[in-house]
Formats: structure tokens, C-alpha cells, sequence
């Protein structure tokens, strides 16, 4: 029995998808930092800046044992 072309058209179109099945195409976004810079230094600034801090009172105070 011959095949119509739309079930031969329709066949292949399956295959192609099938071929395609999985492969995911890359991101078009470039990468980065998802934060700005000015938050990423802010954060710095204070992670940084309550270390120092607390060295510096733990330094200085007398402990009471």
C-alpha cells in the first residue's frame, strides 16, 4: 500500500523531533554577576567592616573570668 504524502510528510517531521529530543540550545544571555557591582561592593564593605570591628572590640576589652 502506498504511503499519501501527508503520513510520509507527517513521518518525517516525527523523526526530525526525535533527532531534536533532548538537545537544548544554549542561552543566548550572557554570564555575569546576578547582582550589581555596587551591591556586590556594598556587601563586601559590611562583611569586611563587622570583622574588623569585632577584632578590634574583642582586642580591646578586658574579659571577666
Amino acid at each position: 500500500m502506498a504511503q499519501s504524502r501527508f503520513t510520509k510528510l507527517k513521518g518525517e517531521l516525527y523523526e526530525k523531533n526525535i533527532d531534536k529530543r533532548g538537545n537544548v540550545s544554549s542561552s543566548k544571555k550572557k554570564s555575569g554577576y546576578p547582582v550589581g557591582p555596587f551591591a556586590l561592593g556594598l556587601f563586601i564593605f559590611v562583611v569586611i567592616g563587622s570583622a574588623i570591628i569585632q577584632m578590634i572590640v574583642s582586642a580591646t576589652t578586658k574579659h571577666l573570668d
